[in-house]
């Protein structure tokens, strides 16, 4: 067995070598085993032996793309935004589209309303959404239409509304 120092490192113990445990400052000592516990946690482990490449349809989860659902009554279409307007898995989107369906999606147009469909259901990454009602990126031209403009004054909140949790249901 090599010589040196066990230490835990979260679930993980850690053969630190003699070399590094030799160190004859135990601060220096600690120092090693603390830039080692960071190294560690910083650290992503994969399956196989080398990390996702951005695109690489082999190593990055399948989404699959959003189909309008045809001869959904707006009823229907109604509910179902409202729903998914409160469940974004992202609290800030989660707060911000509750709340804008709250105040306009029963008075929104069939029209409006297959708009904000699409515009909360195409992007596959919510954070899209946020930054193009912050102003942070720019607004794709596809997505560039009167109801994410609506949202967008909506976000800007110059009526200083209280929109700390999600609106209730009635």
């Amino acid at each position: 067995m090599s010589s040196g120092k066990l230490f835990q490192c979260g679930k993980s113990i850690v053969l630190l070598s003699s070399k590094a445990a030799s160190s004859s400052s135990p601060v220096s000592s600690l120092l090693v085993k603390n830039q080692f516990c960071n190294h560690l946690r910083n650290i992503r482990f994969y399956s196989n032996s080398s990390p996702p490449v951005p695109g690489d349809a082999s190593k990055e989860p399948f989404i699959p793309a959003y189909k309008q659902k045809e001869g959904e009554s707006v009823e229907t279409l109604r509910a179902r935004l409202l729903y998914q307007s409160r469940k974004r898995g992202m609290l800030e989107n989660g707060l911000l589209l509750s709340t804008f369906a709250a105040k306009f999606l029963n008075s929104l147009t069939e029209v409006e309303l297959r708009d904000y469909d699409r515009l909360i259901n195409l992007p596959s990454n919510d954070w899209d959404i946020y930054y193009w009602a912050t102003g942070v990126k720019p607004i794709p031209k596809e997505f560039d239409t009167a109801i994410l403009h609506k949202f967008i004054d909506h976000v800007r909140n110059e009526d200083k509304e209280s929109r700390l949790r999600q609106p209730d249901l009635n």
